[in-house]
């Protein structure tokens, strides 16, 4: 149950590990609010995270507070504060539907842009569980499951138009939405200032920039991604926003969220697990590892295609939904959209702005280089053949000749 009474500070500031503390004392939490310490833990871009713990009973939370501008960059690039309330109001519509699959919210105060949750410290980070070579059987499941009900559970199919539409106008995000239109789907493809890759990868990036029919593909996903309100997106669904234990999943930071095309989350999950298994390729024990995640994203698509066909037989409100040809034709979209906005997510993580650790970690600079080359290669490759990559075993076949050696 979310609570809402008001705290005792009202304006927004910047909390501080004493500030925090005492607007915890006001929420009624713990048996014990005199005896909580707080560490700030948060290492993200845009926002400060505490952890709070009752010194009696060991028991915590989580605080996280939206700042008013770019955390990496500092007060030159300033973001509205409204996506704290997009966060949480977009955790409460995910919980609706997949109650174990997100964090519990304890209390949201828009004016201090703060959401109080469960802690996750006994869960661990997946990318940095894949990048130690540790598998999670349940993970493509819980993903899969995941997208399939949040996504249908608040697209036209399952939500009368007067309510789709209101969600559309609540979650508008602008702010958010600028950073993935410039840094996914724009940036990387240009010479801009943002990006950043060693000297040694610019012949693979000027191929990048020089491709006319590749730059032709990204201007249709990001029109698509402008324009598409489909359906309510996390918008940021890498391994950095998964915790993991061997029995459970948890989806994080949903700050991103808007009404978006389907296959975007499903795109980024997918890139993010394909940057992985190239990581891969410069451990001994790739066979194994590269199988894994191969497989990974196999069983996610086939969750998510059995779970969103269940629920487009058993909830759907639109009268279309009952041609027989509509439902093949949705899943093809969904899959073909999810292949290109996979692209454009490994053309980003290797040299836009965001990198991710799978790649910048690899200790051999050289062997580091050759496989963000390959990276650019597979990413531009999905971009430009994502319709004709109609089927999963056609998707996979050409992961694994990018994964060749």
């Amino acid at each position: 149950m979310i609570m809402t009474q008001p705290a005792v500070v009202n304006q927004y500031a910047p909390f501080t590990t004493q500030t925090v503390v005492e607007f915890v004392k006001t929420l009624s939490i713990f048996d014990h609010p005199n005896r909580l310490i707080a560490n700030e833990i948060g290492d993200g871009n845009l926002n400060l995270v505490f952890q709070l713990v009752e010194l009696e009973t060991n028991r915590s939370i989580i605080v996280k507070q939206a700042l008013p501008y770019a955390k990496v960059v500092g007060e030159s690039w300033p973001l509205s504060l409204n996506r704290a309330k997009i966060e949480s109001e977009s955790l409460r519509i995910t919980a609706k539907v997949v109650p174990d699959l997100v964090p519990h919210v304890l209390h949201t105060d828009h004016e201090l842009a703060c959401t109080v949750m469960e802690d996750l410290s006994d869960y661990n980070i997946l990318r940095t569980e894949l990048i130690s070579n540790h598998h999670y059987p349940l993970l493509a499941e819980h993903i899969g499951r995941y997208l399939a009900q949040t996504l249908f559970s608040t697209s036209d199919f399952a939500l009368h138009p007067f309510v789709k539409k209101e969600l559309v106008q609540k979650f508008t995000n602008p702010d958010l939405c600028k950073i993935t239109e410039d840094l996914v789907f724009t940036d990387p493809f240009f010479d801009h200032p943002t990006n950043d890759f060693p000297t040694e990868l610019r012949p693979a990036v000027e191929a990048i920039w020089a491709d006319e029919t590749l730059l032709t593909e990204v201007g249709i996903l990001k029109f698509q991604f402008l324009t598409q309100a489909e359906a309510l997106l996390h918008g940021d669904l890498h391994t950095g926003s998964i915790f993991v234990t061997s029995q459970s999943t948890k989806v994080i930071d949903p700050e991103f969220a808007f009404f978006g095309p389907i296959g975007f989350d499903l795109g980024q999950f997918f890139a993010n697990i394909i940057l992985n298994a190239l990581s891969k390729l410069a451990t001994t024990e790739r066979p194994a590892l590269l199988s894994e995640l191969l497989r990974t994203t196999e069983r996610t698509w086939i969750t998510f295609a059995q779970e969103f066909t269940k629920l487009w037989d058993e909830s759907n409100q639109e009268i279309y939904t009952n041609v027989s040809g509509i439902l093949p034709r949705f899943l093809l979209k969904i899959w073909t959209d999810a292949i290109g906005f996979a692209g454009c997510e490994i053309v980003r993580r290797t040299i836009g702005l965001a990198h991710v650790a799978d790649l910048d970690s690899i200790e051999d600079f050289h062997t580091q280089i050759e496989i963000k080359e390959r990276a650019l290669q597979l990413g531009a490759d999905l971009i430009k053949s994502r319709t004709q990559l109609y089927s999963l075993s056609h998707f996979i076949q050409r992961i694994k000749g990018a994964l060749r050696s």
